[in-house]
């Protein structure tokens, strides 16, 4: 299975002018409506497990 990194998809958001603020409340989205998917796509991603775990705590907080 052919994968983009983290940073090639970070790099596509920023590109079509996601804001920080907007790349938080997608991932806030995300945890609140698909948690395991939102997980299995950060584990797509390449991302280790301690950071998506951080990723995702820091996805429940508020903005």
């Amino acid at each position: 299975m052919k994968t983009i990194t983290k940073d090639q998809f970070v790099a596509l958001l920023d590109e079509a002018g996601i804001t920080d603020e907007q790349k938080h409340r997608l991932h806030a989205l995300f945890e609140t409506r698909h948690p395991q998917a939102h997980e299995a796509f950060l584990q797509w991603l390449g991302i280790p497990a301690d950071t998506i775990r951080a990723i995702r705590e820091n996805s429940r907080k508020p903005a």
